[in-house]
């Protein structure tokens, strides 16, 4: 058994048993695909999470609901959400699984639909129904970076990611595709991931094992801290590999699912790379928690904190800021004569105050980065926890005014 290739994989952007095709449907825009079809080979599994919005769109629902009858498909759309349409948008939701079901000769309850896009509007049956034979001619296991585009809202580039380990002497393929950039803070179990491969696994094998990869990435990235309507997360097994099959006790689970991590991972910090306006990738470190949910809590904090996010924007090291951020995230009993705070490895808080050797020009020689680290320890235990942010820049608050015009 080996270790998963890292995240800049290189490898082929295919998966035997799973294939996909783009079309062109004119949802918002003529010049650009924006409806995708996938289709999973006989047998295969699939494993979903989804937002804990309340308002959750109509597809999610729909999706919800079919997830126990064997999938085969998932049908994408963008530029519309389908959300907060009440009973037409579920009607229409459940009608276009029909259309996929009457075209390939499945069962509309093997269809699981997405969409994402502008929420409060009707979904365009009719545009979607007159693509949909230009994505079932298109359908190759190759499909993956055309489907990325696809998929994109506000997104400037398509988020890919690839892993290939070996079980057995046998290869197994992930490669995994997302969007997402604003509207992000998920909250599973307007980001949508699809994550394909060719292992034969179980489906609540799979199921656990997303959930878990899920919550170790996805759920760990904010970019303006709104949970979309519409977050979606699946991961299918078309079970076509050679290689022995995956279950939970299988002595090749672990290296399959550090592979699924391993995407996952990738596909949520390019997720924050690609945020709406950022400058800057922000990792913050929470450690010596007393839990891991109180590391990311306090580590949540800070990355949502509006005068965090606008002092990286300005490259300005105002760290009672982050001193401020740390002492209004919650943590019972907090000793702030304890508490310790780094940027990159520049310490800027001890015992609760300005260390003594800190500099403003040290301070701010790391604000300049592109790539920044802060830690922030707690001193009342051992969790630790990471959570990926960016920071706000005009252009956050350029687009976002703007997405409907």
């Amino acid at each position: 058994m080996t270790s998963p290739s890292p995240p800049d994989y290189n490898g082929p952007l295919s998966v035997q048993g799973i294939r996909l095709g783009s079309a062109g449907a004119g949802i918002k825009r003529n010049d650009r695909d924006d409806v995708l079809l996938v289709e999973m080979a006989p047998g295969s599994t699939c494993a979903a999470v989804f937002t804990r919005n309340a308002f959750c769109a109509a597809p999610v629902t729909v999706a919800r609901e079919h997830l126990s009858t064997q999938p085969r498909w998932l049908l994408v759309n963008s530029g519309n959400a389908n959300a907060g349409t009440g009973s037409r948008g579920l009607a229409d939701a459940r009608e276009t699984c029909r259309l996929v079901a009457e075209r390939t000769g499945g069962l509309p309850r093997q269809v699981l639909p997405f969409s994402t896009g502008v929420i409060g509007e009707y979904l365009p049956v009719d545009k979607i129904a007159s693509a949909l034979p230009a994505a079932l001619d298109a359908l190759t296991e190759s499909g993956w970076e055309r489907a990325a585009r696809t998929i994109m809202t506000t997104d400037t580039r398509p988020k890919i990611a690839g892993c290939l380990l070996m079980l057995d002497g046998q290869a197994v393929h992930v490669v995994g595709i997302a969007k997402g950039a604003g509207m992000i803070q998920p909250n599973m179990a307007t980001m949508l991931a699809y994550i394909g491969t060719d292992a034969r696994v179980d489906q609540a094998t799979l199921q656990n094992l997303l959930a878990d990869a899920a919550d170790r990435s996805f759920n760990c990235v904010t970019v303006d801290g709104d949970t979309s309507t519409n977050d979606a997360c699946v991961l299918m097994a078309s079970g076509h590999s050679q290689a022995p099959a995956i279950a939970a006790d299988s002595p090749h689970y672990p290296a399959f699912a550090q592979a699924v991590q391993s995407v996952c991972d990738a596909l949520a910090e390019a997720i924050v790379r690609d945020g709406e306006g950022a400058t800057k990738l922000i990792r913050i470190q929470v450690q010596q928690a007393r839990s891991e949910a109180e590391a990311r809590q306090v580590a949540k904090t800070v990355a949502h904190s509006p005068l965090v996010k606008t002092a990286f924007f300005a490259s300005d090291p105002n760290w009672g800021r982050i001193l401020a951020a740390v002492g209004r995230s919650g943590c019972d009993d907090l000793d702030i004569d304890r508490v310790a705070i780094w940027l990159d490895d520049v310490c800027i808080v001890e015992q609760g105050g300005r260390a003594g050797t800190y500099t403003e020009e040290a301070g701010q020689a790391v604000m300049a980065q592109d790539d920044i680290t802060v830690r922030i320890s707690l001193g009342r235990g051992t969790a630790q926890q990471t959570v990926l942010t960016c920071d706000f820049s005009y252009d956050y608050v350029r687009i976002n005014a703007e997405y409907r015009t």
